[in-house]
């Protein structure tokens, strides 16, 4: 979560050491994300008068979700109805940068509506911090080699990107880094971590925030081989225009990967004092030219006295049980954050539920955040962040967490 969101020693067990990895393994884990089944999705360029366009799509999140493709592909998305173009949206699109339009994902049946989910977590970090102020943000994706965590690491002056390999996702080898900001471009010299990793075209992408503290961007870095990385010369995903809900802000990416589109879920920060962070989604076939919704954004600040009621952020996006699911980070007046549980049919409009999960140990008392999800056979893996001190940035003393998210009823749910 942009400005006051950011929510390692070597591990013995199942992990062996990093090493190098051959394009061909990157190349096999990439495999998964292929579509398998002819569905239509429907968007409408903003301003642009392009018809609709019809090209295959599954329910396949690429490696994060790998058992569910057809649960997104039973169903035929709608297209969405044309509506009135009024004048403040076209000032946005002549003044914003980048493009908006209407669109939805595919549409999924929906299902049990009293279903909702139980986190069953390790009571010690997978993950901790050893000598680093804060390691957070996991992004974990499988890989023949195997789990690799792409994780931020805060040294009390700016945060980077590390990579962690492991055999199963609990013990972890010492992780290294593969990403600090470079202040001589527009990443500055504050970040340039809390990403998200897709294995796509034999390649590792990567997505990341950076730039000033207070004026983050979203860029993407891709690698064959998880050594050599080779970033977009410019930001990928930008502010929005004056007075827009992302005006100041966007960061926290995560991104989806169904059929020939990807998705991007994302934090927008705009000017208010203090500052609004929400949950806004964008769409792109390359995953470096993005369309952001015209109706962000998706998941507003909750209420007084709820637990979102001051930001929210972090989002990570599945689909199992005929929905689209989503945790997210949220933060209240004290700066104390908690996971809120979302679902959707289409992945634009969300219903927020009472599920709310918070930190159970002293390591996570005060910060329960940044989930990352794997689906893997009939387990929804979740690594996240956690922290016991409630601070606006960092310093949190943060480290890395491991769960199960488990079905149940809401009725049954603790």
């Amino acid at each position: 979560m942009a400005a006051g969101s950011r929510c390692g020693a070597a591990l013995s067990g199942g992990s062996r050491p990093f090493r190098r990895l051959d394009a061909p393994e990157i190349a096999s884990a990439s495999k998964i994300a292929d579509p398998t089944t002819d569905k239509s999705l429907f968007f409408e360029n903003a301003g642009m008068g392009v018809p609709a366009a019809k090209q295959p799509a599954v329910g396949n999140f690429g490696d994060r979700v790998a058992s569910t493709a057809s649960e997104a592909s039973r169903t035929q998305p709608r297209p969405l109805a044309p509506g009135p173009r009024p004048l403040f949206f076209a000032l946005l699109l002549l003044s914003g940068c980048g493009k908006y339009a209407d669109f939805s994902l595919p549409r999924l049946p929906g299902g049990d509506p009293a279903l909702t989910f139980a986190l069953d977590t390790q009571p010690e970090p997978v993950l901790p911090r050893g000598s680093e102020s804060d390691v957070l943000n996991p992004s974990v994706v499988r890989t023949p080699s195997g789990l690799l965590n792409f994780y931020s690491a805060f040294d009390g002056q700016s945060w980077r990107t590390m990579m962690a390999l492991s055999n199963d996702g609990v013990h972890w080898a010492t992780g290294h880094t593969i990403q600090r900001p470079d202040p001589r471009t527009w990443e500055a010299s504050y970040m340039a971590a809390n990403g998200s990793v897709l294995v796509q075209d034999g390649q590792l992408w990567h997505w990341f925030e950076a730039g000033p503290k207070g004026a983050l961007k979203i860029g993407l870095a891709r690698s064959t081989d998880a050594s050599m990385w080779r970033k977009e010369s410019a930001p990928v995903l930008d502010t929005g225009p004056y007075m827009s809900w992302d005006e100041r802000d966007v960061a926290d990416p995560y991104a989806i990967r169904i059929g020939p589109y990807f998705y991007m879920y994302y934090l927008g920060q705009d000017r208010a004092e203090p500052p609004r962070q929400r949950i806004g989604v964008a769409l792109s076939r390359d995953g470096v030219q993005w369309t952001k919704l015209r109706t962000n954004p998706i998941l507003e600040l909750g209420d007084p006295g709820a637990f979102d009621e001051a930001g929210l952020g972090e989002p990570a996006v599945w689909n199992s049980h005929g929905f689209y699911w989503m945790l997210y980070t949220g933060r209240d007046s004290g700066e104390r954050r908690r996971m809120g549980l979302a679902r959707s049919t289409d992945g634009v409009h969300w219903q927020k539920l009472p599920t709310v999960f918070a930190g159970t140990q002293a390591w996570d008392a005060q910060v329960l955040c940044d989930a990352t999800v794997l689906i893997e056979g009939s387990e929804i893996r979740v690594w996240f962040g956690g922290g016991y001190a409630a601070s606006p940035d960092e310093n949190l003393h943060g480290q890395i967490g491991y769960g199960i998210l488990r079905p149940v009823h809401a009725t049954l749910a603790k």
